[in-house]
């Protein structure tokens, strides 16, 4: 991964530029009426689009699943050590890239201020990153190449952000399928969520008239995005982390329905080929 300068190191670049350029856009947002939404797109994008990029890594996913095979066949280590070990090195640089990136965003937007707030933020970015690497990493034990693999991965993400609360609020979701259960199995619907109410909870806003009364942050989540404020943004946090679980738990199952699964089915397939064959001739 640290030789590669493609896997990690780039997109530490790419995630730097585009934070800054995230942070110029909505440089120092304030409190105004207009800013309620203006946090609200800028969460959504943190969390819809930026991690999106991590998609970018899945060709090195499917190097790696290559050369695991051939270790694999080899009998070098089993599929529980690749499984860790590729969770463990992948680690430092997705914390880099979300200490490094989350850093220049908030503080150049503005996000709520305090100590708390910011690790939620930099915890959050971190989980959802990961999540995409762990969905990436399941298409990759399942796809035979790269391009059907960023392709099949786009469209996913793509409709984990639809249903995330921004595009389309929380209520407005058709319930069967989107809303329940597809927004709740999608890293995108807790982060937003989780972001909105640490950001917004505990923030005064102008209203959109020069007169009184203000709008409190809880109020524009509950009545502006329709999001339970009773909920901690810890439990969204603890969602995305159980969905990264998950999603591991998927890959080692997937790799071992390949080794063990897959042979037997195509054995299956050959003899009754060579059964059909043979009934033909005859």
């Amino acid at each position: 991964m640290s030789r590669d300068f493609g896997y990690y190191w780039l997109r530490i670049v790419i995630y730097l530029v585009v934070s800054v350029c995230l942070g110029t856009i909505y440089f120092n947002v304030g409190t105004k009426y207009n800013s309620i939404q203006a946090r609200a797109a800028c969460s959504s994008f943190v969390f819809g689009f930026m991690t999106f990029m991590s998609i970018g890594g899945f060709p090195s996913f499917v190097e790696d699943m290559k050369v695991f095979q051939r270790e694999r066949m080899n009998g070098h280590y089993g599929v529980i050590v690749f499984v860790i070990s590729n969770t463990l090195s992948a680690m430092p640089f997705l914390i880099l890239i979300a200490i490094l990136s989350g850093t220049v965003c908030y503080f150049m937007v503005h996000f709520h201020p305090g100590f708390s707030h910011y690790l939620f933020f930099v915890l959050a970015l971190y989980a959802s990153i990961t999540a995409v690497e762990s969905l990436m990493m399941v298409i990759a034990s399942v796809v035979p190449n790269f391009l059907m693999g960023i392709i099949i991965g786009a469209g996913i993400l793509g409709i984990s952000m639809l249903v995330s609360g921004f595009f389309r609020l929380p209520y407005d979701i058709p319930k069967p399928v989107w809303r329940y259960p597809v927004s709740y199995l999608t890293f995108d619907f807790w982060a937003v969520q989780g972001q909105y109410k640490n950001d917004l909870k505990g923030l005064i806003f102008d209203n959109q008239s020069p007169h009184p009364p203000k709008i409190t942050g809880e109020y524009a989540l509950k009545h502006i995005f329709q999001i339970d404020v009773n909920r901690s943004k810890w439990v969204d946090l603890s969602a995305i982390f159980s969905l990264i679980i998950i999603y591991r738990v998927i890959f080692f199952i997937m790799i071992k329905i390949n080794e063990d699964v897959t042979p037997w089915l195509r054995v299956y397939i050959s003899r009754r080929k060579m059964q059909q064959n043979g009934a033909n001739q005859n």
